[in-house]
């Protein structure tokens, strides 16, 4: 496969540092990983993938769910039929359907999730979610989106699936006051701990995105003020944006630093008084720093190299820098939303190597170059980098763990400092 690279300055906020951008062959999941975090917030929804056994495969070991279990998901297996042109895929769509909202009546809303085997046979899921929803409104909306990993990482999978939920939001009614939007999937204890401190804070009304369930979907228009927690969600902002919401600009609240600045964005909009900001957020704060010197004096000074994973690389980058004191090698990530991301490339230390896209071949000749002493990697490298003796992390862990806010500060401190505990612990 061919490639590309290409070097060039970023924006001023990060000192000007070179960016390398890279186009070649890649490491990633597909979209469809998404649905393991998804289907356990919206409590009544299913996702229905339609795909390959692969695709079912990569659910059922990602999920870690038994076969005899209830989960929230399924996937209708394009067989050889369909790709054969034998069988009306359509009506076996609906025949699907039909039958899994027979059996499974407290479903509200239904995700049809395209793969890369729909899309290869041109199966527009569009069509068929607007069918269904006919058929089975109001009792059920059916609506879809595209989880496909030919051209998606897989945290976008999140951003396809909220950007398709932001037409159903109903209009903000005439004069209504101001509200923010948190923008997200956050575990249910993130999010009542962020709801306690806006609510201290006299933030509000505040309301969370995607909601837990169908039916609680927030209202938008110009009064609505969002935040990200999330950083892959470019999708999601643009279609919120086109509704009239404004987003704050803040640092992703992660560490202590971070949740602060991300929270202080949030005051100013409404004009807190410092003081009440500072006597909500402080004593929060510093226990966020006690967590974090506990590791602090194992990680200060290590060196980290990055690669482009889930999109989560900058913040993580700023927070393993800035409150850990460790050395950053190369910040990798599949894309570069330099709006969204300025406050964490303004943070990140001067002459950061930041790189965008990927190239795996380059990087990993850049990495085993630099030697570091922690890789932050997709599973398709991680266990091949170990093998060569270089300690590594999951970068999928860092998405499936509840890693925002102060008191989730320590536990992400940890998810960088047990393996390289692990390392030492081998060695001896």
């Amino acid at each position: 496969m061919s490639s590309v690279i290409e070097i060039r300055p970023a924006a001023a906020a990060c000192s000007d540092p070179p960016v390398i951008r890279e186009r070649g062959q890649r490491e990633v999941f597909c979209g469809l990983t998404g649905i393991v975090w998804l289907h356990r917030k919206i409590q009544d929804a299913f996702f229905l993938v339609v795909g390959s056994r692969t695709c079912a495969h990569l659910l059922q070991s990602a999920a870690g769910v038994m076969i005899f279990a209830e989960p929230r998901f399924a996937t209708a297996i394009i067989d050889d039929r369909d790709l054969a042109g034998l069988a009306d895929a359509n009506a076996e769509l609906d025949r699907v359907v039909t039958r899994l909202l027979e059996r499974r009546p407290e479903i509200k809303l239904l995700f049809l999730v395209g793969s890369c085997p729909s899309e290869v046979i041109k199966l527009d899921l569009s069509r068929a979610a607007q069918r269904l929803s006919r058929s089975f409104s109001p009792r059920v909306r059916v609506l879809n989106y595209s989880g496909s990993g030919i051209e998606t990482t897989f945290t976008q999978g999140e951003d396809a699936c909220l950007a398709s939920l932001v037409p159903e939001m109903a209009a903000e009614p005439a004069g209504a006051p101001a509200s923010l939007l948190v923008v997200g999937t956050l575990a249910d204890v993130v999010e009542d701990q962020f709801r306690r401190l806006f609510d201290e804070m006299g933030v509000g009304p505040v309301r969370f995105f995607p909601p837990r369930h169908a039916h609680e979907l927030p209202a938008v228009g110009p009064q609505t003020r969002f935040m990200l927690a999330q950083p892959f969600l470019a999708d999601t902002a643009r279609a919120l944006e086109e509704r009239g919401a404004r987003r704050l600009a803040a640092p992703f609240p992660f560490g202590a630093n971070g949740s602060a600045e991300w929270l202080r964005a949030a005051a100013a909009a409404w004009e807190v008084d410092p003081r009440q900001f500072d006597e909500v957020v402080a004593p929060k704060r510093r226990r966020a720093e006690l967590a974090l010197a506990r590791h602090r004096e194992q990680l200060q000074g290590k060196r980290i190299f990055f690669f482009p994973d889930s999109q989560l690389e900058v913040p993580l980058a700023r927070f393993v820098a800035a409150e850990l004191g460790m050395t950053l090698v190369e910040v990798g990530t599949p894309y570069l939303h330099r709006q969204h991301l300025a406050d964490d490339l303004a943070a990140l230390p001067a002459g950061t190597v930041l790189s965008e896209g990927q190239d795996v071949e380059r990087q990993l000749d850049r990495c085993r170059a630099a030697q570091p002493d922690i890789v932050v990697c997709g599973l398709g490298l991680a266990n091949p980098l170990e093998s060569e003796g270089m300690t590594t992390k999951w970068s999928i862990e860092l998405v499936f763990t509840p890693i925002h806010g102060f008191d989730q500060a320590g536990d992400l401190a940890e998810l960088f400092a047990r393996p390289l505990a692990r390392r030492t612990l081998l060695k001896v």
